[in-house]
């Protein structure tokens, strides 16, 4: 930064600064006379050190990055003539870590926190438009935070859904299966797990292609969460397996579930084309319902037990 003058010199008023806006004391005139004024060219960083100091721009523009360790270009604000940076510091009394940096060549009045202190003692007007400044911050921050709430929420769910099927995933299973058997416990109610395996699959890649397997899959998938009630969850297992959680659901229900997803998974057109040949999908399915005493895992365990019967059955079959 290169000191140019004063700001009494300068061709700039108290009334081109937004926090002296309304003030009509000489005395706080006069003290603003007396501070520094700075030039910072275009790119140029303000290097602080150690000190609270309060930036009045007066010409150009000033960028502030509110968080330099994240990168994150929503914590980044610019500010323009008559806009001030640095009251927190000051207030705080606090080393100000926000790197503030000239988008052009810019012109800074400079006003130290012990002044800063005394000006507001003074002037009710100074006070006033600090904390209407503040609380508009405030709010902005608040903002941001709740932006930042919902954008992380997105990218959560988003890592909770298999992105070619749109089926729940394993994470997702991990993380609220658990709840699920806790729920049924404390309320006494059934919980039931139907468990998916796609028949002959790797038969199917190898004969249709790898691209005709993503459509089986979702064709799959597809029957599966239309079949399901709102309150029922469908996953992906992993690779060609898929889940279909029933709560409030007993063994018998749930195997009447089972029989109508394997008549409209045998049903289900995988090639929209009807020129090409149309491949017949099947699945095996194991039905359990959560025992006394059981845990996430044990039904799982015996689903998967259930689903080898129905495969050494023959498949395209349930088997509870």
């Amino acid at each position: 930064m290169e000191q140019i003058g004063t700001f009494g010199a300068s061709r700039y008023t108290a009334r081109d600064l937004q926090l002296f806006r309304g003030e009509h004391d000489p005395a706080v005139a006069a003290a603003l006379a007396a501070c520094t004024v700075v030039r910072l060219a275009c790119g140029q960083r303000i290097e602080d050190g150690a000190r609270a100091r309060l930036y009045i721009v007066l010409s150009g523009m000033l960028e502030i990055a509110s968080n330099t360790l994240t990168g994150d270009d929503e914590g980044t604000s610019r500010i323009l003539p008559g806009e001030s940076a640095g009251e927190q510091a000051v207030l705080d009394d606090a080393v100000n870590l926000a790197a503030m940096t000239a988008l052009e060549d810019c012109e800074l009045l400079v006003v130290e926190s012990d002044l800063v202190w005394e000006l507001i003692d003074r002037s009710n007007v100074l006070a006033r438009n600090l904390l209407r400044l503040l609380s508009f911050r405030v709010r902005a921050a608040n903002a941001l935070l709740r932006r930042r709430q919902k954008l992380g929420e997105f990218y959560r769910q988003l890592s909770l859904n298999d992105g070619l099927t749109g089926l729940y995933n394993r994470a997702w299973l991990n993380e609220m299966l658990p709840k699920l058997v806790a729920r049924a416990r404390q309320d006494g109610a059934p919980l039931s797990l139907v468990m998916i395996d796609l028949d002959h699959f790797k038969r199917f890649n190898d004969t249709h292609g790898h691209l005709a397997g993503d459509a089986a899959l979702s064709a799959a998938a597809n029957v599966i969460r239309s079949a399901l009630r709102p309150s029922d969850f469908a996953v992906r297992y992993g690779g060609e397996e898929m889940l279909a959680v029933l709560p409030d659901t007993n063994a018998e229900l749930a195997t009447i579930v089972a029989e109508r997803l394997c008549l409209r998974l045998r049903a289900a057109i995988v090639f929209p084309d009807m020129r090409l040949a149309l491949p017949h999908l099947t699945g095996s399915f194991g039905v359990a319902c959560l025992a006394p005493g059981g845990d996430e895992r044990s039904l799982v365990a015996d689903a998967d037990a259930a689903l080898y019967r129905a495969k050494q059955a023959g498949r395209d079959r349930v088997s509870a």
